[in-house]
């Protein structure tokens, strides 16, 4: 069994007020200062058991290594550069930059966050700003889930794109399923036993929208009352499209909303008009914006976008990416139905 002396300490004076330098980290371990750098920062070209001596002096004089000389000398800063245009919707922006930062908080790497304000100037300067920081990739910070002109020409690192579709296939985006998430809906509904349903839902130029209602109308056992009603993804469209679709169609028994804000209106209608909701009418939201859909009356059964899980799923790209497998292509991540009150049980036939 081999035993490794104690160190001579009696050649270091480190005063206990002063921080520690790899100067000295590299004399108690008796080499150079290039070498024990290199052998900090996992270099090949050490011997393992120069690694370990100077892995063990580090350790007895307790040295932290300064991040950016660390960076400087080995190519990485381990820093994420995030670049978004719309941190104000933080709906959306935010559950996603949480689960990107807590992928990197586990990985023990840090994220510089920049919004663009849907400024092109801004945007060029924040991606040369985070370039000279020397960040190691960037996360392209999505807020509807749109096709977006691709930014991947300009930055020299890896890029990954999230709550977006870049438009250059090339690149790798990961996007919220909204079909998938509209379907579960349509099949939620039908397993109910409703049979007139009805959609409302936001600004038809909005691909979400558009999206979520074409896979809701291609679901099978859904013939829908009326055609699907486009307009503002707010409660006040909420209230006044379920007031039109009710005095065309009273005997809608289900409703598909295209938002939880779009819901919550749809059920103020239905309760003034005196629709129980869900013995009369079933409502379905989407997003799971909690703050709305557990205040609605009753609470709501929503689709929820696993937005932290999009932003977990960023990082892991990236890390491929960073490690010589970057993908490409359109990742779909799945969503989940929250079933609450709002539909109720299933009738008996």
């Amino acid at each position: 069994m081999l035993t490794r002396k104690p160190f001579d300490l009696s050649g270091v004076r480190v005063a206990r007020t002063q921080a520690v330098t790899l100067t000295d980290v590299a004399r108690l371990a008796g080499v150079s200062v290039a070498t024990a750098s290199k052998a900090l920062n996992a270099r090949g070209e050490v011997a393992p058991a120069t690694r370990q001596r100077v892995q063990a002096a580090a350790d007895e004089l307790k040295f932290s290594p300064n991040i950016l000389a660390r960076g400087l000398i080995s190519g990485h800063t381990r820093t994420i550069g995030l670049l978004t245009d719309e941190l104000s919707a933080a709906r959306f922006t935010i559950p996603v930059l949480l689960g990107a930062e807590n992928a990197l908080g586990d990985e023990q790497m840090s994220v510089l966050l920049c919004d663009a304000r849907g400024d092109a100037i801004r945007r060029r300067h924040y991606i040369r700003t985070l370039l000279a920081r020397q960040v190691d990739g960037f996360i392209i910070l999505g807020d509807a889930n749109e096709v977006r002109p691709s930014l991947t020409h300009d930055i020299p690192v890896p890029v990954v794109y999230v709550y977006c579709e870049s438009d250059d296939p090339g690149d790798v985006s990961i996007v919220a399923d909204d079909a998938g998430g509209a379907r579960l809906a349509a099949r939620h509904l039908v397993s109910l036993g409703r049979r007139r349903i009805a959609h409302i839902t936001g600004d038809h130029g909005y691909r979400a929208a558009r999206d979520r209602a074409d896979a809701f109308l291609s679901e099978p056992g859904i013939d829908l009352v009326g055609e699907p009603l486009f307009g503002q993804w707010s409660q006040r469209w909420g209230r006044h499209a379920a007031a039109m679709l009710l005095s065309t169609h009273p005997d809608v028994d289900a409703i598909f909303c295209g938002s939880d804000q779009i819901a919550y209106g749809v059920t103020e209608t239905l309760r003034d008009l005196g629709r129980s909701v869900p013995d009369d009418v079933a409502v379905v939201g989407y997003d799971n914006w909690e703050v709305i859909a557990a205040e609605c009356r009753p609470p709501l059964t929503t689709v929820d976008l696993n937005l932290e899980q999009l932003g977990a799923a960023a990082v892991k790209h990236l890390f491929a990416a960073l490690d010589g497998n970057p993908s490409s292509g359109v990742v779909r991540m799945p969503t989940r139905l929250i079933v609450r009150e709002s539909t109720g049980v299933a009738r008996r036939s």
